[in-house]
C-alpha cells in the first residue's frame, strides 16, 4: 500500500505501487505510474505521461516529466520512461520527449543525478551513470552505461557520450565522446582513458592495456580517423572490450572530439 501525505496533490488516475511514499506538498499529475518502493520527498512535481520504475528516490524540488521548452513542442502527449533504483537529488529537472524524435525521454537503472542536474527532451541515459551537481545535457543526447559527467558540465544537442567515458568539471562537450575516454576543457578535448574507472569496474590489466593502445592509435599517432579505425580492425588483440570504443567512433554522426 502506498503512503501519501495529506498535503500532497495526486491525480486520481495515478498508479502507485506497493510501498510508494509521497511527501508533503508534492504534486503528481495525470498519466503517471510509479513502481513499488519508490520514495518521493516534499515539494516535488511529477507530470505525465511518465512511467517510473521501482525503488527510485526523488528528492525535494525536483521536476520530473515536465513539458520541454523546445520551440517545436506543440503539446503532444510524449513520454518519460524511468527504470529502477535511480536517485534524483534536489532540484533535478527531466523533460519528456518530442514527436520530432523518439517521442520519449528514456532513463535506465541505477543512475545518480545530483543536485540541479538537467536531462533534456528525447535523451537516452543508460545504466550506472553519475551526473554531478549542475551537469546538464541538452535534447537528443545519448549517454552510455557507466559514464560520468562532473559538476557544471554542459553537453550540446545530439552529442553521444560513450560507455565508461568521463567528462571533467565545467567542460563543454560539442562533439561525441568515445567510450572509455576522459575529456576536459571548454570545448572539451580528449586527455587519456578512464583507467581508474575501468579498474573499479573489474576490467583486467590486459583489457586496460588494449584500450589504452587503441586510444593512442586514434589520438596519438597523427592518423586520420579512417586510417585509425582500419588499424584497430586489424589488431590481433581486437576483441569485445574494444568494440564499444570502435563503435562509438564509427557510428558518430557529429564527429568525435580530437
Amino acid at each position: 500500500m502506498a503512503t501519501v501525505h495529506a498535503s500532497a496533490v495526486v491525480d486520481p488516475s495515478v498508479e502507485l505501487g506497493a510501498g510508494v511514499e509521497v511527501g508533503p506538498l508534492t504534486v503528481i499529475g495525470a498519466n503517471v505510474s510509479i513502481g513499488d518502493g519508490t520514495v518521493i520527498a516534499s515539494h516535488a512535481v511529477i507530470k505525465g505521461h511518465t512511467e517510473i520504475g521501482s525503488q527510485n528516490r526523488i528528492f525535494q524540488f525536483s521536476t520530473i516529466g515536465e513539458d520541454t521548452p523546445d520551440m517545436k513542442y506543440g503539446g503532444e502527449p510524449t513520454k518519460l520512461v524511468i527504470g529502477d533504483r535511480n536517485i534524483f537529488r534536489e532540484g533535478v529537472t527531466v523533460h519528456r520527449g518530442t514527436v520530432q524524435d523518439r517521442g520519449e525521454t528514456l532513463i535506465g537503472n541505477d543512475n545518480l543525478f545530483m543536485a540541479y542536474v538537467h536531462i533534456g527532451h528525447d535523451c537516452v541515459v543508460g545504466d550506472h551513470t553519475i551526473f554531478v551537481n549542475n551537469a546538464s545535457i541538452s535534447g537528443h543526447i545519448h549517454v552510455g552505461n557507466w559514464a560520468f559527467l562532473s559538476g557544471y558540465t554542459g553537453v550540446h544537442q545530439y552529442v553521444r557520450v560513450g560507455a565508461h567515458a568521463f567528462l571533467g568539471a565545467m567542460a563543454y562537450l560539442n562533439q561525441d565522446l568515445p567510450a572509455y575516454v576522459i575529456a576536459a576543457g571548454h570545448p572539451a578535448v580528449p586527455r587519456t582513458i578512464n583507467k581508474m574507472g575501468l579498474e573499479r569496474r573489474g576490467f583486467s590489466k590486459q583489457q586496460i592495456i588494449a584500450i589504452n593502445r587503441a586510444y593512442k592509435t586514434v589520438y596519438r599517432q597523427g592518423l586520420k580517423q579512417d586510417e585509425a579505425l582500419a588499424r584497430l580492425d586489424a589488431l590481433d588483440e581486437h576483441n569485445d572490450v574494444l568494440q564499444p570504443f570502435i563503435d562509438s567512433i564509427r557510428d558518430s554522426t557529429r564527429g568525435i572530439i580530437r
